[in-house]
Formats: C-alpha cells, structure tokens, sequence
C-alpha cells in the first residue's frame, strides 16, 4: 500500500473573488501519497458497472409470437425443412444467447481499497494542480452568480463542486450550469474525481475527508 513521503502537503486556499486568502496544510496521508493507478481503475470500474440499470431485453423463442403452424410441408418444396417460424434462424425469430433482462453487472470492493482509490484520486489532483480550495461560498441562488465565482477561481469545464453544508440557495445556483455537478464529501466518488477537470473542495470538506481517510485524522 502507498505510504505518505511527507507530513503535509501545502496548497493555496482562494476566496470567491479568486483571490489566494491563505495556504492550508494538507494531511500527506490523504493528498500526498503515490497513486494507485490499478486500484483507482478497480474503483471506476465498479461505479460504472454498478449504475448500469441492464434493462437490455430480447425475445426468446418461446416469446415470439406466431409460428404455431408449420411453415411448409416436410418433403416436396425443394426448400429445406422448417418447423416454425420462431426458429432462430429466421428473420423476426427468437433469439440465443442475448440479453434475457436478467443480466447482473453489480460489482463490489472492500472499504480499504476504497479508500485508497480515493486517496490516490486526491493526491493525483493534488500533484496535477486540478484542485481548486475554496475557503467559503456565498450564493444567493442567482446562476449568474456561481457562473461569476467559478470564473473568478478558474474552474472551467467539467467541474465538481464538493460543499456539504445543506445550502438550497448553492443547489438553485450551480443546478442548471452545464458540466457543474455538487455533491456531499460522503457522496464523492473516485470516477468524479478523475473526470472532472477541476475539483472545487470547500475548507470544511478537507477536514472532514481528512478524518474520514487519514488514520490519525486531520493535522
């Protein structure tokens, strides 16, 4: 398993109107350790498998309608024998081995692996600068008004906004933006991470992923 190569790790903290207010101290142990390339594929292998709804459905010949009389007699046509035509050779017949909608793709990883894509996902947005700290957010659930924030920090395209204070007036505000997706810190996911291109954590959430990865909790 990766290992932090340093205590902290120093990142740049901006207020709404882009301006750097301070620097915070990041745990090492959460944003500073050496990816795991594999377990992080693991990760965003099982959230993709997982919202896959398999709602993929063909008929068996046994569904097919029709073909309750045999096509042609036996012998004497010329033709090759049939004796339905649900037969899977025939166009509009049944199908074989195609999707019945009882497929399962679900997947499953143990919490420690987990936990390690995710802090592998945070350290790789970390080293690769994708990550914006925002010190507060203030909306008054005008859309023009988060367009306004997200241009002063520079996040653009896609961007995942993690705030976990209940705030309607943050959700009215970022809710019709394109390519802006708000989510809870326990509700982030390792494929969020590593497919936005700016990753938008508020102060308070840094802490509160701290305690959740890092053994000894937030520095």
């Amino acid at each position: 398993m990766a290992t932090a190569k340093r205590k902290t790790v120093t990142y740049p903290l901006v207020n709404q109107a882009g301006e750097k207010s301070s620097t915070m101290r990041l745990n090492a142990e959460v944003f500073g350790i050496e990816p795991n390339t594999q377990v992080v594929y693991d990760a965003v292998q099982v959230y993709l498998s997982n919202r896959r709804q398999a709602t993929a459905k063909t008929k068996y010949r046994s569904e097919v309608s029709g073909g309750g009389k045999k096509p042609w007699r036996q012998k004497g046509t010329g033709r090759a024998r049939a004796g339905s035509s649900r037969s899977t050779i025939w166009v509009g017949g049944g199908k074989v081995h195609t999707p019945d909608g009882n497929q399962n793709y679900k997947l499953s990883m143990n919490k420690s692996a987990h936990d390690l894509a995710l802090k592998s996902a945070l350290s790789a947005i970390v080293e690769s600068k994708v990550l914006i700290l925002l010190e507060d957010l203030k909306l008054s659930g005008k859309t023009k008004e988060a367009v306004e924030v997200l241009k002063n920090i520079e996040a653009n395209g896609k961007v995942l906004l993690v705030a976990d204070y209940d705030d309607v007036e943050i959700e009215r505000s970022v809710s019709n933006l394109p390519g802006v997706k708000l989510v809870k810190s326990n509700n982030v996911s390792v494929y969020d991470l590593v497919n936005s291109d700016k990753v938008v954590l508020l102060k308070d959430v840094v802490k509160v992923l701290t305690d959740r990865l890092a053994v000894g909790g937030n520095e």
